[in-house]
This record gives structure tokens, C-alpha cells and sequence, in this order.
């Protein structure tokens, strides 16, 4: 009873920080709102409407699902093996760490900005790297066509995330008892069958964590899309964040934005309520 007593402060301060707001969003979802911020009454799912009716709505929530999927997806991949070969003892080591957890201490925002200049059709550094190692022939304007900035932005979606990722998957990889191994290779296992056998399943916390963080952070990312191109070219890179950011202070539809919030939210809370409760089943399982 006493440690309960002891967190409640901080309990009462979180259910406030985080209730109030989503309260408000529902409020704000259900009435008329001008241009200006005054909420009126209510105009019976009117903006819950306009939301799903909307084709731009409706191809950025699908955009935002692949955003997600190929970014996290991408990262856990590449991290996970960065955070193997990092693991392993070799000269270096702490300085090949630092430049890998290097990049997370710059502001994303400035990140992007380098990469908007490495990415400029006429006078880009990527272009004259491209050029000097003769896979292209000319100048490529990577962000004019939507396919081909929103592959672009993936990539760098999953550059940006690598350090973070590599992180949680490293300070996991320190933490496995090194006797396991030992008792492994005394009995003939290779390293690929300890791999399988003792690292991954103990792995597999940290695991979920990295999936979950990642996901909440990458459907939320703001900067790449909207520094880079600003959704277009007309609204093809668009994902639900700058969609949001768009109807709310370009067009001031904020009764609609309000919808695309509390949607957003609902989603990434069922999300991770979801996927937490098939780990803890499969844990439970074995």
C-alpha cells in the first residue's frame, strides 16, 4: 500500500497529462469549430464525414501503413545486424560505436535539411557522387515524382531510426549471460545454432520494445515528409501526420483535424495494447 501511495502524485499527474487531452479531442471532433478556434455546437459526426469521405484521407492512412512497415521493418533489420558486429570484440570498437550513436544526437530536423541539399536535383551531393562512380549519366531531381521521393524518404526513415534501434539492440546483447555460450560451444553448437537457440529468444524482449517504440514514432514522424517535400508532389507523399497538419493550420479545418488525431491515437493505442498482449501470451505459452 505504501509504494502506491507514493507513485499516485505522479499517477494522477499522467492521467491528467494524457486524458484531458484525448477529452478534448473528442469534444472538438464532434462540434464546429471555425476558422478561428471557436467551438460551437454539435454537428452530428459531420467532421467524422468529411474525414473518411476524403480520398486524400484515405490514400495518406494507407501511405502512413507502409511508411511504417518498411521503415521499422528496414531499421530492425539493419540495426540488428550493426548491433551483432558491434557486439563483437575488435579494434575500435568504442570509436565505430560512437560514430553509429552519433547521428541520434542531431536534431532530426537539421538531419532532413542535410539531406534536402544531398537530394537538390541541380547542385545535390548525391548527384555528383552518382556521377563520379558512373551510375548515372545525368542529374536525377529526386523529389518530382511522388514514387520515387516517398522511396527516398523510407530510406532515410531508416537511416535516422538505425542509432536508436542499434542502441536497445546492443544494450540487450550485453546483458545475455556469456556462460550460455560457453556451455553451447563446449557441446559443439556453431555459432549460427547458438545464434538461433540463445540469442534470439533472449533477445526477444528488447525486440518488442524496439517494435513498439519504433512504430509510435515513425507513424508519427513529422520532419522528413514535410521538410523534404511537404507532402507533394500534389499530396503524394502525403501521410496522416502532415495530412493532419495540413487541414488543421493550412485550411483551418479543425474540427476534421481533431477526427484524424484522435484516430491516430486510437490506432497506435490498439496497436500496442494489441501487440504487447500477443507477446505476453506467446511468453506465457512457452
Amino acid at each position: 500500500m505504501v509504494p502506491v501511495l507514493f507513485i499516485l502524485p505522479g499517477l494522477i499527474l499522467s492521467a491528467f497529462i494524457i486524458i484531458y487531452p484525448v477529452w478534448e479531442l473528442i469534444q472538438t471532433s464532434l462540434r464546429k469549430v471555425t476558422r478561428f478556434g471557436k467551438v460551437t455546437k454539435l454537428n452530428d459526426f459531420a467532421n467524422f464525414e468529411a474525414v473518411f469521405s476524403d480520398t486524400l484521407f484515405q490514400e495518406a492512412a494507407i501511405r502512413s501503413v507502409w511508411w511504417t512497415l518498411l521503415v521499422v521493418g528496414g531499421t530492425l533489420i539493419c540495426a540488428a545486424g550493426i548491433a551483432l558486429i558491434l557486439n563483437e570484440k575488435f579494434h575500435g570498437r568504442a570509436i565505430a560505436r560512437v560514430i553509429i550513436m552519433l547521428p541520434w544526437s542531431v536534431s532530426l530536423s537539421l538531419l532532413t535539411v542535410v539531406w534536402r541539399w544531398a537530394l537538390n536535383g541541380e547542385t545535390g551531393y548525391l548527384n555528383h557522387l552518382l556521377e563520379q562512380l558512373g551510375i548515372i549519366d545525368g542529374p536525377v531531381v529526386w523529389l518530382a515524382s511522388g514514387s520515387t521521393a516517398f522511396t527516398v524518404m523510407i530510406l532515410i526513415g531508416i537511416i535516422v531510426s538505425i542509432p536508436f534501434t542499434t542502441t536497445i539492440f546492443l544494450g540487450g546483447l550485453s546483458s545475455l549471460p556469456g556462460d550460455l555460450y560457453e556451455a553451447a560451444r563446449m557441446e559443439g553448437a556453431s555459432h549460427w545454432h547458438c545464434f538461433k537457440t540463445i540469442t534470439v529468444p533472449m533477445m526477444q524482449p528488447y525486440v518488442n520494445i524496439a517494435i513498439v517504440l519504433n512504430v509510435i514514432y515513425v507513424f508519427n514522424s513529422f520532419p522528413i515528409i514535410w521538410i523534404l517535400t511537404e507532402g507533394g508532389p500534389a499530396n503524394s507523399t502525403d501521410i496522416l501526420v502532415t495530412y493532419l497538419y495540413k487541414i488543421a493550420f493550412k485550411y483551418g479545418k479543425l474540427g476534421e483535424a481533431s477526427v484524424v488525431s484522435l484516430l491516430m491515437f486510437v490506432f497506435l493505442l490498439a496497436f500496442a495494447a494489441l501487440y504487447l498482449r500477443l507477446v505476453s501470451k506467446d511468453a506465457a505459452n512457452a
